[in-house]
C-alpha cells in the first residue's frame, strides 16, 4: 500500500483569531491528555513598565494551576534564555499600590488558571516560540523536573509554611531598617523644602560655608534684582489685602443701613394699619 502524499496539518503552528499561537502541554510523557496554552507577543501601549519590554514580552493565558514560575520558566527556556517570569490572576499593569512585601506577609494566591509574562533575553526567541508545532507539546513533569501533585503537593505546601525564625527576624530587620531610612529621608526632604520655603518669603538667603579651599562667591545683579522684585511683589499684594479689607468694610455698613432704613418703614406701615383698622360685622 503506497503512502499517503497528504501532509499532516498539525505539524504547523496554530494559529487562532486574535493572533495567538496554540502551544500544546502535556503533565508527562505517559499522559495522554493534553492542555492548551494561547501565546502572544505583549503589545500595550499603555504599559510603560521596564520590567515588559515590548520587544522581548510573551503573554501566556490559560496556565494551568499546577505550573508555577520556576516550571513555566523551565518550559519556555528551550525557546531561549528566559529573563524573568510573572503569573498574575488577571491581565493588568505591574504597578502595586503600597509598599513592596515580603513573600512571608503576602496574602496566599488564588488556586485556578493563571496568565503569565515571560521576558525573554532576546526578542527571537518570541519569533521561536510562535512557531512551534502544534502536535510537539510541551512536557512539564520530567524525572530532572518533577513536579508534584495532589496530596504530595498539599504536604510540600504545609511543610514550607512552616517561617524559620531567624529569617522571619532577618526580613523583619531589613523592612524596619529600610522603613526608616526611608522616614528619615523624607524628613530631611521636607525641612529642606519648608527652609526654601521660609527663605523666598522673607527674600533673605541662607549663607552656608563651602567646601575647603573654595571662595565665597557674591551676590550678583541680577540676584539683587530678583530680591527686589519679589519684595515689590508682596508689597502690592498687601496694599491690594488691605483695599479688599476695607471695601468689605464699606459694604457691610451700607448694608447695615438700608437695613435699618427697611426696619423703620415697616415699623410705620404697621403703625398705619393699625390706626386705620376698624370693626366692620358685615
Amino acid at each position: 500500500m503506497a503512502p499517503s502524499k497528504k501532509k499532516h496539518a498539525s505539524s504547523q503552528p496554530c494559529i487562532i483569531p486574535g493572533g495567538f499561537a496554540v502551544l500544546s502541554l502535556q503533565f508527562n510523557s505517559d499522559s495522554a491528555a493534553r492542555h492548551s496554552l494561547y501565546v502572544k507577543e505583549h503589545k500595550v501601549r499603555a504599559e510603560k513598565s521596564s520590567h515588559r519590554p515590548l520587544d522581548r514580552t510573551l503573554f501566556v493565558l490559560n496556565i494551568p494551576p499546577y505550573c508555577s514560575e520556576e516550571v513555566v520558566k523551565e518550559l519556555f527556556s528551550q525557546f531561549g534564555n528566559v529573563e524573568s517570569v510573572e503569573l498574575r490572576d488577571h491581565p493588568g499593569s505591574t504597578q502595586e499600590s503600597g509598599p513592596k512585601l515580603s513573600k512571608f506577609f503576602r496574602p496566599s494566591g488564588k488556586q485556578g488558571f493563571n496568565v503569565g509574562y515571560v521576558v525573554f533575553k532576546k526578542s527571537s526567541s518570541l519569533t521561536a516560540v510562535k512557531s512551534h508545532p502544534h502536535d510537539v507539546p510541551l512536557v512539564v513533569c520530567t524525572e530532572q523536573r518533577p513536579v508534584r501533585t495532589g496530596v504530595q503537593k498539599w504536604i510540600q505546601q504545609y511543610t514550607e509554611s512552616f517561617i524559620h525564625p531567624d529569617k522571619l527576624q532577618q526580613t523583619v530587620d531589613s523592612f524596619m531598617e529600610n522603613y526608616d531610612k526611608h522616614k528619615e529621608e523624607e524628613a530631611e526632604r521636607q525641612k529642606k523644602e519648608a527652609e526654601q520655603q521660609k527663605e523666598e518669603e522673607e527674600g533673605w538667603v541662607k549663607v552656608t560655608r563651602g567646601n575647603k579651599g573654595t571662595k565665597a562667591r557674591p551676590h550678583s545683579e541680577a540676584a539683587n534684582q530678583r530680591t527686589l522684585r519679589k519684595e515689590m511683589r508682596k508689597k502690592k499684594r498687601k496694599e491690594l489685602m488691605n483695599f479688599y479689607t476695607w471695601q468689605h468694610r464699606n459694604t457691610q455698613k451700607e448694608h447695615i443701613a438700608e437695613l435699618r432704613k427697611k426696619f423703620e418703614e415697616d415699623k410705620q406701615r404697621i403703625a398705619l394699619l393699625r390706626a386705620q383698622r376698624k370693626f366692620r360685622p358685615y
